[in-house]
């Protein structure tokens, strides 16, 4: 077996086409827009290269096969409370069902983070932020959402199988929307209309930078310092929401505010891979061009939870309950969806995790680990600190 590290656009579309390869035939399995892929590993376009940097590598067998793919990164920025090390980073790990090659992967990356001066390994998880290409499918095999890593049950084995233990676990829920939420929810969300200071409303395209600004508000207050989240800016906001407005649907996108302040958000778009599953993964002019002529012949009855957050002086408050309710009402006269699922919750967050289970009939559609393999293994481990 031979390690290559990518260096040219050859080694480049090699990377992408590992994991193309290895999941052939898998009818769950919904091939990574490339350049979704190849944007993480692109210093122009990934901020994360101001604060580290990111190497990557295809395995190859006797023959000249790829057989395996991982990439390891650095980044200053990265740390969770309570660490005594730095940590680095693998992701984009793909493998065949063989631990000898799986452990050659994980050593080359090991290496080159030792060399470094990191003193453990995360993954898989992203280079950039946690919101994509993070953590790895141990149960809910189907089809991912989008940019969320896929993978094969016995990559779990191998990464046991190297000696990675479980850093904090990952869950995703779901729900039938066109069903009623949870008695409590309804209660709560009446109490808190009775004050006419709240309201809360979905977001339009026109006024969109505005509501970018309030996301910023909001979020840095309720996220920014928890799990290494870092505060973001109002341009940075502003960038984002733009970003996603070309699928945007404006009325599943909602904010909860007391005398007109920005005080919650409850974050949705559509399920993309449902249109983007016809792709192949490329998103050049004539492939723009046949996803517009799809999302306006293929109906998507599926949305899904990108992110939730409440400032916390009114936390505790039934704005939660508030917000989802009067989404509700909204959401379910359109009649257009009838699939919900909620983006992955880390186990170390119990009170999003209350959220997320209190809001009716919800099940959990997949379960994802984020593991940690320390270089000493002298120290003791310690899983993620609960928020």
């Amino acid at each position: 077996m031979r390690m290559r590290e990518i260096i040219n656009r050859r080694d480049q579309a090699d990377f992408l086409k590992v994991n193309a390869t290895l999941f052939k035939g898998d009818p769950n399995y919904i091939r990574p827009l490339d350049k979704d892929v190849n944007e993480v590993f692109d210093p122009a376009l990934n901020k994360a290269f101001r604060f580290g940097e990111a190497i990557r590598w295809v395995l190859e067998d006797q023959q000249g096969n790829l057989i395996g793919r991982i990439a390891a990164f650095i980044n200053k920025k990265y740390r969770t409370k309570g660490d005594r090390f730095p940590v680095g980073g693998i992701g984009f790990f793909d493998c065949i069902e063989s631990q000898a090659a799986a452990n050659l992967l994980f050593d080359t990356a090991r290496k080159w983070l030792v060399a470094k001066g990191m003193g453990a390994m995360d993954g898989p998880i992203n280079f950039g932020e946690r919101d994509r290409w993070w953590g790895l499918i141990v149960e809910g095999f189907q089809p991912p959402l989008y940019c969320m890593s896929y993978s094969k049950p016995y990559y779990r084995c191998l990464f046991e199988g190297y000696g990675f233990q479980p850093f904090f676990y990952q869950y995703c829920y779901g729900l039938d929307p066109t069903r009623e939420i949870s008695q409590k929810l309804i209660e709560r969300h009446a109490s808190v209309k009775l004050d006419p200071g709240f309201k809360a409303v979905h977001v339009t395209k026109k006024a969109l930078d505005k509501f970018a600004v309030d996301f910023s508000v909001v979020y840095n207050s309720a996220w920014a310092g928890h799990g290494g989240l870092k505060e973001i800016s109002k341009d940075f906001a502003i960038a984002m929401f733009r970003k996603m407005k070309p699928v945007m649907d404006e009325k599943i996108v909602w904010f909860a505010y007391y005398h007109d302040q920005p005080i919650g958000f409850f974050i949705n778009i559509p399920d993309l891979n449902q249109w983007f599953k016809y792709l192949n993964g490329q998103f050049g002019l004539l492939s723009k061009l046949k996803f517009l002529w799809i999302r306006w012949t293929k109906p998507n009855r599926r949305f899904t939870g990108i992110i939730f957050g409440v400032v916390p002086e009114f936390q505790k408050k039934g704005i939660d309950a508030f917000m989802i309710n009067e989404a509700k009402f909204v959401v379910q006269a359109l009649h257009k969806y009838n699939y919900y699922e909620l983006q992955w919750i880390g186990d170390f967050h119990p009170k999003m995790i209350n959220v997320a289970t209190g809001l009716g009939d919800t099940y959990m559609t997949r379960q994802l680990i984020t593991w940690r393999y320390q270089f000493d293994p002298t120290l003791p481990f310690e899983r993620h600190p609960i928020l």
